[in-house]
């Protein structure tokens, strides 16, 4: 089949082919972003958060005075540990994917000129470190010296536990017990590594910062009050939550419950993950109606254009062309509009990628979403001109020629 004859037959009709391909263009600059989009939203929700979802649960109460919190803190460990099924009941500033518990911008040098990003800060009390199931896997756990009375942020002087992930880009090669870092003129230094550990809300700065988080060993009291971490059986853990709740009206009745914050951690990773879902699949539905209006396109320029050429084709038939020449021709021409369009479609996604960047924070979009890209909208269009080729190769060679 050459070339030629078709790229002449398409100069005839410009207007119609340049505006096939500018569709094509844009369908492939929005299908790979929402594609990589997609990708990046489901990823999000499937972060490991590093610790023992199934088995916690955390009550949330306000109405106390933040600068006397510890007969209440008191109180409410004990009288939550007395609440039938609870393995542990400890204090904590948050849980994954609550409330932010506090990020903060960390330095690796005391006079604060090297940067080391914005992390999360978990700060708990005694028990909660054992109680969140976080996988050690290098260095040791908070001991009981480790937890230090609470300044306006964190102990003064702290002992830390960081993540892996946290780990490897502060200190990329290198052991990270015994590493100094400091925020503002709070002193941290590094006794253990997690496996795992996302960070407060997950952060910010895409799934690349999801575990750039810091467990701080602190003693309860003033700024580490009102939020307390419940272990129990998974299976009996609704159950646990829901008796704590009715027994604080015993134990602190002067208190007021946050029914929104005291959840399961599985209730509140379900939660905060919906937008990222309904996202999805509003991006999915884009798709599917984008590459629905193409394939449309398509099959309406093929279909006039077969209607238009039925003398042609018939004459073709007549001098000897087979079905599969005439078949082969239409998807060849739909295959080089196709192909225009996609090569101009790559550019306008690299520069759709660069807005969003810029605007939305996003990674770069890699290479690979468009050659997949590419390959979607290359099925598409053979599949879309399948039908008007068809009906043009069965067409008699007598009855198209006596067509006019």
């Amino acid at each position: 089949m050459q070339i030629k004859p078709i790229l002449a037959a398409l100069r005839k009709h410009r207007i119609a082919t340049v505006l096939i391909a500018m569709e094509i263009a844009l369908a492939c600059a929005v299908l790979c972003n929402a594609c990589f989009l997609i990708a990046t939203r489901l990823q999000l929700t499937q972060v490991n958060s590093g610790v023992d979802e199934s088995a916690l649960a955390v009550l949330k109460v306000s109405g106390f005075d933040m600068d006397k919190p510890g007969d209440l803190n008191a109180r409410m460990v004990a009288g939550l540990r007395a609440v039938p099924g609870v393995q542990s009941a400890s204090v904590v500033n948050t849980v994954s994917f609550g409330e932010q518990g506090g990020n903060a911008g960390i330095t690796l040098d005391r006079a604060g000129k090297q940067q080391g990003g914005v992390v999360g800060f978990y700060t708990g009390g005694p028990g909660s470190f054992e109680a969140l199931g976080l996988q050690l896997v290098s260095g040791r756990a908070p001991q009981a010296d480790d937890f230090q009375p609470m300044a306006a942020f964190v102990p003064n002087d702290s002992q830390v536990i960081v993540s892996r992930t946290l780990a490897e880009h502060l200190w990329p090669g290198q052991d990270p017990l015994g590493k100094e870092f400091w925020c503002d003129t709070y002193h941290f230094r590094v006794v253990g590594v997690v496996a795992h550990m996302a960070r407060p809300g997950t952060g910010e700065g895409g799934t690349g910062t999801i575990e750039w988080s810091v467990f701080v060993p602190a003693q309860p009291g003033p700024n580490l009050a009102g939020t307390y971490l419940l272990r129990a059986d998974p299976k009996d853990l609704s159950r646990v939550l829901r008796d704590a709740k009715a027994a604080v009206a015993k134990i602190a009745p002067d208190m007021v419950l946050d029914h929104g914050a005291s959840r399961t951690i599985g209730d509140l990773r379900s939660d905060y993950f919906r937008q990222d879902r309904v996202m999805a699949g509003m991006l999915v539905g884009v798709i599917t109606a984008l590459l629905l209006v193409t394939a449309l396109g398509i099959v309406g320029l093929a279909s006039f254009w077969v209607q238009q050429r039925r003398r042609q084709i018939g004459i073709r038939r007549a001098i000897g062309a087979t079905r599969g020449d005439i078949l082969r021709y239409f998807q060849i021409e739909n295959f080089l509009i196709v192909t225009s369009g996609i090569a101009l479609g790559m550019l306008l996604a690299y520069a759709l990628n660069l807005v969003l960047m810029q605007h939305y924070e996003l990674p770069r979009l890699p290479l690979y979403y468009l050659p997949v890209g590419a390959l979607m909208l290359w099925a598409l269009g053979q599949l879309a001109v399948l039908g008007p080729a068809l009906r043009a190769a069965a067409v008699p060679p007598v009855v198209a020629t006596r067509s006019v």
